[in-house]
């Protein structure tokens, strides 16, 4: 691995590390401001490395507290080698999870940017459960343009990788996508994947429709 040290809160969070893998391993007790806080001000500055805390002055409250703040593990001072070099490999693992559901939470933001307001009005009704001649109706057009709008958007989302969006639901329930909350965008994809599962007929719709760094 490759590591960068910190003499304090204050220079790490004057020179951060790059954006790239890695992760945190923090003392509870630091010139300055402590651990707890530099663990705190990591969120707060968008910083997303995963934290351990290697400390010789852990009690049940601070454990607690980093715990749920986030910590990927609360090692106690002295730390056998191999027991810190795998708390390192499974903090990397948890970024590298990470990491990918933020890559995928920023093609989801591509995708419905690219919705014009008329896709997503249909797609939000196919939600509901309404039939293509109720939402003509209801937005005054043909149903057979109601068809392609539905086409384009499907299309446009990548519908048929919803299942797999799902897994990121923490991180766009923390982000709010374009024109509509994260949580309303989980429900459209949810159920419009199910709709058009293959032999899925649904009644309710139209049949024809301190770094580590590896390297």
């Amino acid at each position: 691995y490759e590591s960068r040290g910190y003499g304090s809160t204050g220079e790490f969070l004057l020179d951060p590390p790059p954006d790239r893998p890695g992760c945190v391993v923090l003392d509870l007790r630091l010139p300055g401001p402590s651990g707890l806080e530099l663990q705190a001000a990591l969120k707060a500055h968008g910083i997303a490395l995963p934290v351990i805390f290697l400390t010789a002055h852990a009690d049940v409250a601070s454990t607690v507290r980093a715990l749920k703040a986030g910590a990927v593990d609360f090692l106690t001072k002295p730390v056998e080698r191999e027991e810190l070099f795998e708390a390192v490999r499974r903090a990397l693992e948890h970024d590298a999870r990470a990491r990918g559901s933020r890559d995928e939470v920023e093609r989801l933001r591509a995708r419905c940017a690219a919705l014009t307001p008329r896709e997503r009005e249909v797609l939000e009704r196919i939600a509901e459960g309404k039939l293509n001649r109720q939402i003509a109706h209801e937005l005054g057009i043909a149903e057979r343009t109601v068809k392609l709008y539905r086409a384009q958007a499907m299309e446009k989302l990548g519908v048929g990788t919803a299942a797999e969006l799902l897994v990121a639901e923490h991180e766009l329930l923390e982000h709010a996508l374009d024109r509509v909350e994260a949580s309303e965008l989980l429900v459209l994809l949810g159920q419009v994947e199910r709709a058009h599962r293959p032999g899925h007929v649904d009644p309710h719709h139209d049949r024809d429709a301190f770094t580590a760094d590896p390297r």
